[in-house]
């Protein structure tokens, strides 16, 4: 059986997230959704996470959203298996962006969702990248953020030793560790907001150890990489996208996205948005209000290409 996400009910990086659980596969997977809006009407616009993370990370971008784009157009965020509130893969070579992919293409048929735009951070992007290749005329279009059709081998070893690291650390020492873990991915930033964003993918037991908000064998997974790997790009895979207006964002400080893997990106597609986004690391925050205005007139302009085409 899919083993359910342990996680205290009262969890604060969900409060303000309620989900629907939407049976995926043979009745036994629940992958959890945040839906908001009105779907039906306007093209909905759907916020896959990274590797380990969940739909926390887009819980400015949701606010900031609703404000802009209007509070009754459709915005779904979801957790991928294994991550958040949904249910833990049983078969964990099913851990994987071609399964993923196809899980979220199973959710928009069971929600009547028959084109999308996509919004992924780093794993998250290459999932809709696995996406297009499946079920093509699906996205309407796509945002990537520090993704791309290969990952920097180096942010994949660092994920890995501060998993390992979070894992070891209790109490204040595991507090104040994820602080200095994140302050360096946004330099600035009060203690009491990098302690809100450990919460994002963590947290707390009775014993003060911090818990990933996540299947611990995504961790394990990290350990077939080095440093000094050379990963194959997946360009095709990237040009299954050729059809889907396209925008590109990269966080200053990223170790997921390279910049000249980010720069060939946009020589391939020039036409589409390309924005850096300053001062921050992996996951990009999302919560200045003048750089998700810049993703909500993309989606607007994707709308507006739909209807005039139709």
């Amino acid at each position: 059986m899919a083993r359910a996400r342990k996680y205290p009910p009262d969890h604060p990086a969900f409060a303000d997230l309620p989900v629907r659980n939407i049976t995926i596969g043979a009745g036994r997977d629940q992958m959890a959704v945040h839906i908001a809006g009105r779907l039906g009407g306007r093209v909905p616009v759907i916020c896959v996470p990274g590797y380990h993370r969940n739909m926390a990370d887009y819980s400015d971008f949701a606010r900031y959203f609703g404000r802009l784009a209007g509070e009754n157009w459709p915005l779904l965020l979801v957790d991928l298996f294994g991550r958040g509130r949904s249910t833990d893969r049983e078969d964990k070579t099913h851990y994987a962006s071609p399964r993923d992919a196809a899980d979220l293409i199973e959710l928009t048929t069971a929600l009547g969702i028959e084109r999308a735009v996509f919004v992924g951070q780093g794993y998250g992007g290459q999932v809709i990248m696995a996406l297009a290749t499946q079920k093509p005329n699906l996205p309407a279009g796509a945002v990537l953020i520090d993704a791309g059709p290969v990952s920097d081998p180096r942010g994949l070893v660092r994920l890995r030793i501060n998993l390992a690291h979070m894992g070891e650390w209790k109490g204040s020492a595991a507090r104040l560790g994820m602080r200095r873990i994140l302050a360096s991915d946004y330099p600035g930033l009060v203690d009491t907001r990098l302690d809100q964003l450990a919460l994002r993918a963590h947290y707390f037991d009775r014993r003060g150890r911090a818990r990933g908000l996540f299947d611990p064998h995504l961790a394990k997974m990290l350990e077939a990489f080095d440093t000094d790997d050379v990963l194959v790009a997946q360009w095709p895979m990237f040009e299954t996208l050729r059809h889907a207006p396209l925008m590109f964002m990269r966080s200053q400080l990223t170790d997921q996205l390279r910049r000249d893997t980010f720069e060939e990106m946009i020589r391939r597609r020039p036409e589409a948005p390309a924005l850096i986004i300053s001062g921050q690391g992996s996951p990009a925050l999302l919560d200045d209000v003048e750089e998700v205005r810049a993703i909500v007139s993309f989606i607007e302009d994707v709308a507006a290409r739909r209807r005039q085409a139709a």
